[in-house]
């Protein structure tokens, strides 16, 4: 039976992960498909320069990646104490590059004046920002989402383009 990821990845056992995302509908991520002669090796690119990005943001370093035709792997590990080191700002401007963020946030990081319920909610925001920049689900997710888009909008085609695969822990033996 399928279990969830927050219960198969488990930093007191390992930091270290393989991480494999596949394509669907016999797509391609990058290469070049014989069948009807097209190249999509410019995605690689999309898939570098995603990668290089959300391990600048995230507190997850990418030990190894490999970059095939219809899938791609990733050995990553975790590093929850990088983000509690993150200053309250390095958090905000972290989460800032990839999403706006809750208007409240918007208004913080303008410089506005908060009223101390407003100012708590923005702790809040902070909390959960910082979580988010930890966690291997919203690193896949940020990697995998804007790919999928660029892609299926250049094929043409709407709906999935990767299958969900399950991270497996990499132990020493």
């Amino acid at each position: 039976m399928t279990q969830p990821r927050k219960q198969l990845v488990s930093i007191d056992d390992t930091a270290f992960y393989n991480i494999t995302t596949r394509c669907v509908r016999r797509s391609f991520l990058c290469g070049y498909d014989k069948f009807n002669g097209k190249s999509y090796e410019h995605r690689r690119s999309w898939i570098e320069q995603r990668i290089r990005l959300l391990s600048s943001i995230f507190a997850i370093d990418i030990c190894a990646y490999a970059v095939m035709s219809n899938h791609l792997h990733l050995v990553i590990k975790l590093n929850p104490k990088e983000a509690t080191q993150w200053s309250t700002k390095e958090v905000l401007e972290r989460w800032c590059c990839l999403f706006k963020g809750a208007p409240i946030v918007q208004r913080h990081m303008a410089g506005e004046e908060l009223s101390k319920a407003e100012r708590e909610a923005v702790s809040d925001c902070i909390e959960c920002y910082q979580k988010r920049l930890q966690s291997l689900s919203w690193f896949m997710k940020c990697l995998n989402e804007p790919i999928a888009r660029q892609a299926n909008k250049e094929d043409n085609c709407t709906g999935h383009f990767y299958k969900r695969l399950l991270p497996f822990a990499l132990r020493a033996s």
